[in-house]
């Protein structure tokens, strides 16, 4: 059996936040591939059908992002699953929006729930990282990550969970990477909005400082042409 875990938080005021793009694709799964009605369990919400043959169970903890890792770890627990057989749905700040990589193991870059996970579950899982990019200053990050994604995110993020929930059967059969070429092809062409931060120069310019352009200089007082005048006029008082 798979455990795929969606982080997020829970309730209506996170639901539309870019940190929980995990229950985003959990849902987007469950939906597409018929799955049991949510229900409440190991601290989560839990979903069980099945990809490609495989039994799945799909959980959704409800522990808040930070405590992610007790609800996985209970549900592991009972099923006598080893960290192999887990796969956790993230958005990762350290990708560009719209980006889905797939790694196993590895540091928590960051994300609570990820460290969570690593110290209840072990860390050989694979983490299917979703980009929503980096506001690019560190005292944005909580409020970018706990913002909702805007109304032109949706031009990437919809047909990219989609994706996400078209090709599961590629995480139960273990093809990453073809599971990361399909997503790819998904927001291909698509508009993908840059971080509030990220500012950009216009074409042709730079963020380098221009020296100014050099001002005119009146001609000095008895210069040449005031010579030639003189000579052919003379003074004239």
């Amino acid at each position: 059996m798979l455990l795929i875990a969606g982080l997020g938080n829970p309730g209506a005021k996170y639901e539309n936040n870019r940190h929980n793009v995990g229950f985003m694709a959990a849902d987007a799964i469950a939906r597409r591939h018929s799955f049991s009605s949510w229900s409440k369990k190991f601290q989560g919400l839990v979903a069980d059908g099945r990809l490609g043959g495989e039994k799945v169970l799909l959980i959704k903890p409800q522990t808040f992002m930070n405590l992610s890792g007790q609800a996985i770890g209970e549900a592991m627990r009972f099923h006598k699953l080893t960290p192999a057989d887990l796969v956790v749905l993230y958005d990762e700040l350290d990708l560009a929006a719209g980006k889905v990589r797939i790694k196993t193991g590895g540091g928590a870059g960051g994300h609570n729930g990820i460290r969570s996970i690593d110290a209840h579950c072990g860390k050989e899982y694979r983490r299917v990282r979703i980009g929503i990019s980096h506001p690019g200053i560190k005292e944005m990050v909580s409020h970018h990550v706990l913002g909702d994604f805007s109304k032109a995110d949706y031009d990437w993020l919809d047909p990219l969970i989609d994706a996400i929930a078209d090709n599961a059967e590629m995480l139960v059969r273990g093809d990453d990477n073809g599971f990361m070429n399909k997503t790819s092809l998904a927001v291909q062409g698509k508009a993908v909005s840059v971080a509030p931060a990220a500012k950009v120069a216009p074409k042709g310019q730079s963020h380098i400082r221009q020296a100014r352009p050099k001002q005119p200089t009146a001609a000095p007082e008895g210069g040449p042409m005031a010579a030639m005048l003189k000579k052919l006029f003379g003074n004239k008082d």
